[in-house]
């Protein structure tokens, strides 16, 4: 049986949410930063507008565009993702818009491309800035008149899809630099997620794991290991630049190589270097300071949610003088208008 530290939220899914939509189950965790983005879901899932979702690498941005999809009245249809970097720069118009049979060297029959694959439905385009200059073009024709054209074709094709784009690279300086278009940011720019660094929300490591430990078990058939105190205060105090799927990486490994029924430091493998005990009670400073200051953040961005921004109250929900409240936002670089553009 896994049992959880004391304190850590038993559920999987964003915060006093006791039965999520099954489209949310995979998205876990209870920081007010993390479950602030995740509540947009389902208001973006009404509309058909086009979605720009920005995040570090590893931050759930697919799994947070899937929701959106099969939240949405096109659930029934076809969810196509794509990375777009993956896919070489002279393919990729070809790739998505399709082509015709001798349209170049190599295409020996014509192919409809993943825009008319996903008739209906979504297309997810990840990793977004690494379209070509030429493929940007098409695009932005696509989403303006919802017209593509295969390339070699004469003729152009209406196509029913929506788009939903990521990226983790800072598209602004992107376009300042001249490699992302202008026009092109602002038409997939209309609904925007940012999605936050697990480093941001450090309260939900001891959840995420759990989690993690309980689809290891499954997937491999084995008892579900307990997770020990020194486990735990190693994965808080690691920084993470991966992200949640780092996490995951490290959690499977850890539940496969434990040879007991406790998952202990040392089975947590960090670049390469399972810990040991000495490793735990040094770190846990940094550790304990490192909680402290999350929930320092975390505390501070919720009243000023649930304030709408406006740091007088949120200073008097604190039952702290406004210079003081208005310290700890400075120390943490919160700005108050992202919390009045939510309400």
């Amino acid at each position: 049986m896994l049992r959880l530290p004391c304190g850590v939220p038993e559920g999987d899914g964003p915060a006093d949410q006791a039965a999520p939509h099954p489209a949310l189950r995979a998205l876990v965790g209870h920081s007010p930063a993390f479950v602030q983005q995740v509540a947009r879901l389902p208001v973006f899932a009404r509309y058909d507008a086009s979605v720009m979702i920005l995040g570090d690498t590893g931050t759930g941005k697919e799994l947070c565009a899937r929701a959106i999809h099969y939240l949405s009245a096109r659930a029934d249809n076809p969810w196509i993702p794509v990375n777009c970097a993956a896919i070489p720069a002279e393919l990729l118009e070809a790739e998505l818009f399709g082509h015709v049979k001798g349209a170049y060297t190599g295409a020996h029959a014509a192919r409809p491309g993943l825009v008319r694959e996903a008739e209906g439905g979504t297309l997810f385009l990840d990793e977004i800035d690494s379209l070509p200059r030429a493929a940007q073009g098409k695009l932005l024709r696509f989403l303006q008149d919802k017209e593509c054209r295969a390339v070699g074709a004469d003729t152009v094709q209406h196509a029913d899809v929506r788009i939903i784009a990521a990226s983790n690279r800072p598209l602004m300086q992107l376009r300042a630099d001249g490699a992302f278009r202008q026009d092109l940011l602002y038409r997939l720019n209309v609904l925007t997620l940012h999605l936050p660094a697990l480093r941001e929300r450090r309260a939900d490591i001891a959840q995420l794991t759990m989690h993690f430990v309980r689809g290891a078990a499954v997937q491999w058939q084995r008892p579900a290991p307990t997770l020990s105190g020194d486990a735990l205060q190693r994965l808080i105090s690691h920084d993470w630049p991966g992200n949640v799927r780092e996490l995951k990486n490290v959690v499977e490994r850890a539940v496969l190589m434990c040879g007991g029924d406790t998952l202990s430091a040392a089975d947590i493998d960090l670049d390469g270097t399972a810990g040991d005990v000495a490793a735990c009670e040094d770190s846990f400073r940094m550790a304990k300071a490192r909680m402290v200051e999350h929930f320092e953040r975390a505390f501070i961005q919720q009243l000023l949610a649930s304030n709408g921004g406006n740091v007088t109250r949120a200073a008097q929900a604190a039952k702290k003088n406004r210079r003081a409240f208005f310290e700890l936002m400075r120390k943490y670089r919160i700005e108050p208008a992202p919390f009045r553009d939510s309400q």
